[in-house]
């Protein structure tokens, strides 16, 4: 039975909270290139500046996996002015902290400081996007530490290597195949020389966003901005992303993998599925909520109710699906199952309970409860200057515009019954999906 009472309670927070439902966004371009994103939040005097470029590790030269997350590495080793790890020790005497990521479509970097210190952040990000320099005996040790850091986070956990092994033969073609930390063999061949390539191909200012979130004003922010980052010339040969496309995938996939370190076996399964598109997100809304219908809940989703509850046939069930991605994005569903039952039967259960809910639709309670907690979801969220930057900034780095993200909201409202199950009919169909179970070794023997 659906929760009632939160459901009023959240409707009634919606209703009573108009003001919230409205960001202070504005955007516009310098003219060498550089977009910025200026989201206004006066609440508290701390800012957010977020750099994100619009290259990641699905854009690196064949033979180069790991390159753009090693360079992420490399942008904190100094430039003609700042010295080799003086970088965040400059945020961080300024009381601020600062950090980078990459993944498959962007890399981006980020400081959060007093907002009285924008602009020696703007000048010190600016000072990197046009003059990093790599010492030659920065290379080798950071080298070592991105290999460390694959052997930490893929190596010693089977669960890792058994997703990078499913993403390498979910995409047949796509580069989004390649583990972003990089495969072991490509990246101890990585060179000095790779990096500064890689760098001065993808990072100028007419491949990059700006997004600052926090007690600032759009004019402030374009006077800052034009003072770092205007003196620095567009790169006048940058070439457009070079991405192949998936050819049609026909033959359902299957993987094993037994490992004598797994506690808890599991079967995971990708599916093939469209990403949010500009001026296009409707099925990648219905995906959404999709996700949530079949695993968003430990209790109340389709498969928990199922293979948890009613068979009492999965201690542990999840969907998963995020449309923020240059190319086609995966949907995701995970089983563990309880003592005693094996995995092809936890399988099966799980097979049914998707046709089961294809035959028949999403309960409409349920579905109007999701997209409730979505909308309230995404309310709280207006309340984290961090979490508002990374979602403008994925955005735009992945081609959607800032109507796009303000459209997002009402087009997951929008999302019927019907949407549900027809995006569930098109994805769901084991042609384009990468079956993967995890074993105990002696369960394999």
């Amino acid at each position: 039975m659906p929760d009632l009472r939160g459901l009023a309670l959240a409707a009634l927070f919606l209703a009573a909270s108009p003001a919230l439902a409205e960001q202070a966004v504005t955007g516009f371009t310098l003219d060498n290139g550089l977009e910025v994103v200026v989201i206004e939040d006066h609440r508290a005097p701390v800012v957010v500046q977020m750099v994100w470029y619009r290259v990641g590790s699905a854009d690196e030269p064949e033979g180069k996996s790991g390159i753009a997350h090693f360079l992420e590495h490399l942008m904190f080793k100094g430039t003609d002015d700042i010295a080799p790890g003086e970088f965040s020790d400059i945020v961080e005497a300024q009381g601020g902290s600062d950090n980078a990521f990459t993944s498959w479509d962007y890399t981006a970097y980020f400081q959060r400081v007093a907002a009285d210190r924008l602009d020696l952040m703007m000048q010190i990000e600016a000072d990197r996007m046009a003059d990093l320099t790599i010492a030659p005996d920065q290379v080798d040790t950071e080298r070592s530490v991105i290999l460390e850091e694959r052997n930490q986070r893929t190596d010693t956990s089977p669960g890792a290597l058994l997703s990078e092994q499913m993403r390498a033969a979910q995409y047949l073609n796509h580069p989004y195949g390649l583990p972003i930390i990089g495969w072991r063999h490509e990246m101890e061949g990585l060179t000095r020389e790779d990096a500064l390539d890689f760098y001065r191909a993808h990072y100028a200012p007419n491949n990059a966003i700006l997004v600052v979130a926090g007690d600032v004003t759009p004019d402030e922010v374009r006077a800052l901005a034009e003072k770092h980052y205007g003196p620095i010339p567009a790169a006048p040969d940058l070439a457009p992303r070079q991405r192949v496309t998936e050819p049609p995938q026909l033959a359902e996939r299957r993987l094993t993998m037994a490992d004598p370190r797994v506690s808890e076996p599991y079967i995971s399964r990708s599916y093939l599925a469209p990403e949010r598109d500009p001026g296009d997100q409707k099925k990648a809304a219905a995906l959404t909520i999709l996700a949530e219908l079949l695993g968003g809940s430990g209790t109340t989703s389709v498969l928990a109710r199922a293979l948890q509850f009613d068979q009492q046939k999965a201690v542990y069930t999840a969907a998963f699906y995020d449309g923020s991605s240059v190319d086609d994005t995966t949907f995701g569903l995970v089983v563990v199952p309880t003592p005693g039952t094996t995995l092809a039967d936890a399988e099966a259960a799980m097979d049914a309970a998707i046709a089961d809910f294809i035959a028949k639709g999403p309960d409409p309670a349920d579905l109007e409860r999701i997209k409730t907690q979505i909308r309230a979801a995404d309310i709280y969220s207006r309340d984290d200057s961090d979490g508002l930057a990374r979602r403008y900034g994925e955005a735009l780095a992945t081609g959607l515009t800032l109507q796009d993200v303000k459209d997002w909201p009402d087009i997951l409202k929008s999302v019927t019954a019907e949407d549900v199950v027809a995006a569930a009919t098109e994805v769901l169909d084991k042609r384009r999906a990468v079956t993967g179970w995890l074993m105990r070794e002696e369960a394999a023997q």
